[in-house]
Parts: structure tokens; C-alpha cells; sequence
């Protein structure tokens, strides 16, 4: 279980925190969709999980480890693809021999298949490489080293529209009972599909803290031509021709596809609906 309890940090005494006071739990088994707008913290809270950050208040725990006492267990079961990412000049195979035995479940075979699902070869040069088929052989590594915890950090950046739909294959096909993964993204319609699990965040806190499940079990994401439906609605969006809505779930057999822009605005908008509801 990941745990986050009461974290503030900040990069500057002259500023305010980016994070200040946030606690959240993430149970093993997700694929969690970390959203929020800029510089409210994401990238932050990744690399405060990481062990890359020390929290200047609170705490913050993974399976019974401090991330920032970078205990070497804890190292090799954790994986942290950044936005930017700067790979040597090497050909693949100096690089895992290089690095893949800092991570004990390391699999050459899962490497080939994950690069076989992004349409890479496993002799490739580096340094040869586009930023798109870069972000494809890191995120391929990072999913052979077959740690618990991946971190990825705007991972779809740089892919093409092939390699986006490649991405969410490549994630679920690495995907198990006992892996975490949390995705922080701008790009919700590229992850929407795959998560099971969304935590929005906000320069003045966490907004929201729940499953898809649980999400789609209260809330009707739908779409409407009706602009009085759209009034009564509890957040509306404009959309070509009409509106996307969220409205409250009235019929509890009735299942609907969750919309991540309207849940984002809505949970900004209305946070303390959102906590009243999910019991954040």
C-alpha cells in the first residue's frame, strides 16, 4: 500500500508549497490516473513517492518502506519514467547491461515483448532514436524490470497517435495483481480506458481519491443536446453540438463510461461536493 500522510513541499520559502497538508491511501492491484492542473503538484508528489524529494512535513510510505531513505529493496522494486527523458549514446543492449541488474525481476523476455507490442527492435542504437521511440524503449524497460511501483510521469508526451494506443496496450498487458502503476497526465483521453482509479489534485489540496467503480456507481457521465438538461446538470461542458454532463446516478443497474475532463472540472468546481460524496 502506498500511503501519503499529511505531505506539504515547497521549492522556495518565498513561495507557497506546491503540496501542503496532503494525505491519500492506493492500494496495491491500480492503475491510477494522477490529474491536476499546472503546478499543482503532480510531478512533485511522483518524486516525493520516488524517494527523489524529502517531504519538509509529514510522511510518506510504500509496503513498509521511506522512500527517502532509499533502501535498496525498496529501490529495486520502484520505477520512475520521467517527462523528459535523456538516454545515453548507446546501443540497448549496453544500456540493460548496464541497469538491469539493479532490478532483481528483470526479464529480457518481457523487454522483447513489451518493444514487439510498441513496433521497436531489440537492437536499436539510442542515440539513433526519435524522442517518441525513445519514451517507447524506456517505458518497455521500465516495464521488464517488473518493479511493484512504476511512476510515469506525462508518459504519452512525444508519442505519436500509433504509439499512444501502443502505450495503453503495452501498460495493461504489463499490468497484475501486484503491481502499482500511477500515471500523471494532461492527456486524460489517453489514459481514460485503462486506469481503474483517478486522484485530482490542486494547488490548495487533494480533490479527489477514488475508483472508477466507485465513481461510475454515483456518478451518469453522458452526453446531451438539451440545454436545460445541461443547466440542471451537475457540471456541463461544452461539446460539438450539445454538452457533456455529469449528473447524479439515479438507476443503480444503469452503467456509464467515465468522462475524465467533466470529472476534473466538476471536482474542481465542487470539492466539497466531491469529498461529501466519495468520503474523502
Amino acid at each position: 500500500m502506498l500511503i501519503v500522510d499529511n505531505v506539504s513541499y515547497g521549492y522556495s520559502k518565498k513561495r507557497p508549497p506546491v503540496l501542503k497538508n496532503l494525505s491519500l491511501r492506493l492500494e496495491e492491484g491500480t492503475i491510477c490516473g494522477l490529474l491536476g492542473k499546472n503546478g499543482a503538484g503532480k510531478s512533485t508528489l511522483l518524486y516525493l513517492i520516488a524517494g527523489l524529494l524529502r517531504p519538509h512535513t509529514g510522511s510518506v510510505s510504500y509496503n513498509n518502506f521511506t522512500p527517502w531513505d532509499r533502501d535498496k529493496s525498496f529501490l529495486a522494486d520502484t520505477f520512475l519514467v520521467p517527462e523528459e527523458i535523456e538516454l545515453p549514446n548507446i546501443p540497448l543492449k549496453d544500456f540493460i547491461e548496464a541497469t538491469a541488474a539493479f532490478y532483481p525481476k528483470f526479464s529480457l523476455s518481457d523487454l522483447n515483448n513489451h518493444l514487439s507490442t510498441f513496433e521497436m527492435e531489440s537492437n536499436v542504437h539510442l542515440g539513433q532514436l526519435s524522442m517518441g521511440q525513445k519514451k517507447r524503449v524506456f517505458v518497455s524497460f521500465a516495464l521488464a524490470c517488473n518493479t511493484s511501483l512504476l511512476l510515469l510521469d506525462e508518459p504519452t508526451n512525444g508519442l505519436d497517435i500509433p504509439g499512444k494506443r501502443l502505450f495503453r496496450k503495452a501498460i495493461l498487458s504489463g499490468m497484475n495483481d501486484d503491481k502499482t502503476v500511477i500515471i500523471s497526465t494532461h492527456q486524460v483521453y489517453d489514459v481514460e480506458k485503462i486506469i481503474d482509479h483517478v486522484i485530482i489534485t490542486d494547488t490548495d489540496g487533494l480533490k479527489l481519491n477514488a475508483s472508477v467503480n466507485k465513481i461510475v456507481s454515483g456518478l451518469k457521465f453522458s452526453y446531451t443536446t438539451d440545454r436545460h438538461q445541461a443547466e440542471n446538470a451537475l457540471i456541463a461542458l461544452e461539446a460539438p453540438g450539445g454538452f457533456n454532463i455529469i449528473e447524479r446516478l439515479t438507476n443503480p443497474h444503469e452503467e456509464t463510461d467515465i468522462n475524465l475532463e467533466s470529472l476534473f472540472e466538476l471536482a474542481l468546481k465542487k470539492p466539497k461536493m466531491m469529498r461529501e460524496f466519495f468520503n474523502n
